[in-house]
């Protein structure tokens, strides 16, 4: 029942197939072992990848938890101290730091802060409206509370202290001795009273022949007036 000029036709088809396909390459097996091995190894590095991201970003998410709570908390302690250094200054009056929240929808909105003066006896809703004296006391009392806070070891203040009064310079003058416990500051100044507070005093003056000389004095080592 065979059929056989239908199978010697199909035989012929198939041959023609089996020629259309050209020369066999006998390392076909070899190389797709080898790119499968290939393939293999990405796929696992990209896992790696995954999940190296996946754990650096909840390090991040838990690093910026940490950041705003340590922020928090010492955001709240420098507060306190401001409105004591600025009471100190001021004789009166208060001040604070107010906290300007971050729009929640966007997660690397950083808060920001607002500061809030008011000197005794007057009404102010804006910095700008001090005078300069006033404007200088109050930088120096947020300055005063963020180093009592985290101390420098070293501080340059670049006179810090000019617009200020009599009255105002000695208040700057003695809380400048109370926090040189913990930090040492440079102070570039021309107000008598700041300059007798230092321990080491350095100028510049220009000679006769109008070479410009470094002095420099220790209050220590002066003989004490009878």
């Amino acid at each position: 029942d065979v059929d056989l000029p239908a199978l010697r036709e199909r035989v012929t088809e198939i041959r023609g197939q089996i020629r259309a396909l050209g020369p066999v390459n006998v390392e076909a097996m070899e190389d797709l072992s080898a790119e499968q091995e290939r393939h293999d190894f990405l796929v696992g590095q990209v896992a790696d990848l995954e999940a190296a991201e996946g754990e650096l970003r909840d390090a991040i998410r838990d690093l910026k938890r940490l950041i705003r709570t340590r922020f928090v908390e010492t955001f709240h302690v420098v507060n306190e101290r401001f409105g004591e250094y600025f009471t100190r200054f001021f004789g009166g009056g208060q001040a604070e730091l107010r906290l300007v929240e971050a729009d929640d929808a966007d997660e690397d909105a950083e808060a920001g802060v607002d500061i809030f003066a008011q000197p005794p006896g007057k009404r102010i809703s804006n910095l700008t409206v001090l005078s300069g004296g006033e404007r200088s006391m109050t930088s120096v009392a947020l300055l005063f509370a963020l180093l009592s806070v985290n101390p420098a070891p070293v501080v340059v203040l670049d006179e810090v202290d000019a617009a200020l009064d009599e009255a105002n310079v000695n208040r700057f003058v003695s809380t400048l001795l109370e926090l040189r416990q913990r930090s040492q500051f440079v102070v570039i100044s021309h107000n008598r009273r700041t300059i007798e507070a230092a321990d080491a005093i350095y100028g510049v003056s220009m000679g006769d022949d109008s070479a410009s000389r470094v002095l420099s004095l220790k209050l220590a080592e002066l003989p004490q007036s009878a």
